[in-house]
């Protein structure tokens, strides 16, 4: 009986070692598959990082290629844009010249001449264009006068604002033609004979025939001249004309003609200014130097 037992026990063994064994054969052969597969996926997830190394690399290579080629381009560029805005300076700088040129051609060159035995006018000469005086600036309001019709708005604007500041000016002289300075003139020489030369100019050298020079009066005169260097005026004018673009053609000091106080000429706001900041007179300066405000001269 033991030993019937004992082979029993023995079949049960010799079944569990050949399970046991058959097993271990199946994960064996389950393992050699799943690692079967897994090299597969491995080898072609290799294969597929290769690829995209590739991919990459060549990406790269393009990349840099086109990051050049842009610095390029942005180089040209920017080369390109600097010669458009040289140009483009050009143009503007042509239209300007062109601008200037055109502007002085339009604007009577003889404004700002040196007149009073310097330069002398021609006796066809007539401003570009006249206007009469508003007889409320006149102290003879039967007597018509005229000035330069770009002048007025200046003229008014000076007269309007001493009249504010409480202080009345009057025009007892404008624009005369060559005849009235003429005829002027003749009648100041049978007066004063060669004295006349001290205080009036010959037909031709008077800025009054400019159209822009003006003789003041004002209140006490009785319409005269004599005396204006005296006045309320008179003051008024030295410290405000030239804000106006008029300036005292015969200070107490020229080499032309006596001191005459009631004499203003307009020459232009820059003029004018520039004169005054630099305490000097029309006639201190060079005509070439003058000349360069007739650009803006009614400006």
């Amino acid at each position: 009986m033991v030993q019937s037992l004992y082979m029993n026990m023995q079949k049960e063994m010799d079944t569990a070692h050949y399970t046991l064994f058959g097993l271990i054969i199946v994960l064996l052969v389950a393992g050699g598959i799943a690692w079967h597969f897994l090299d597969q996926k491995l080898t072609r997830a290799e294969s597929r990082i290769s690829e995209l190394e590739h991919v990459l690399a060549t990406t790269t290579e393009s990349l840099t290629s086109v990051t050049g080629e842009r610095e390029q381009l942005q180089g040209e560029l920017s080369i390109e844009r600097a010669r458009n805005e040289e140009f483009e300076d050009q143009i503007e700088d042509i239209a300007d010249t062109v601008g200037v040129l055109d502007k002085l051609s339009k604007t009577d060159e003889e404004l700002l001449q040196k007149y009073s035995k310097v330069y002398f006018l021609n006796e066809h000469y007539i401003p570009d264009s006249l206007s009469n005086i508003d007889k409320e600036w006149l102290y003879n309001e039967d007597l018509e006068k005229q000035i330069h019709k770009k002048v007025e708005p200046f003229l008014e604007d000076m007269l309007e604002e001493a009249l504010d500041d409480g202080v009345k000016i009057w025009i007892v002289s404008a624009y005369r033609s060559w005849g009235e300075q003429a005829n002027l003139k003749s009648a100041y020489t049978v007066t004063y004979g060669s004295g006349a030369n001290t205080f009036s100019a010959d037909q031709g050298y008077s800025e009054h025939q400019l159209g822009t020079a003006v003789d003041f009066t004002t209140e006490g005169l009785g319409g005269g001249l004599n005396g204006f260097g005296n006045t309320e005026a008179f003051e008024w004018l030295v410290d405000n004309a030239y804000k106006y673009g008029f300036v005292l053609s015969y200070d107490e000091n020229n080499q032309y003609y006596i001191y005459e106080p009631w004499h203003w000429r307009f020459v232009g706001e820059d003029l004018a200014r520039d004169l005054r900041r630099a305490d000097a007179h029309f006639y201190d300066w060079e005509q070439r130097k003058i000349d360069e405000y007739l650009i803006s001269i009614f400006d």
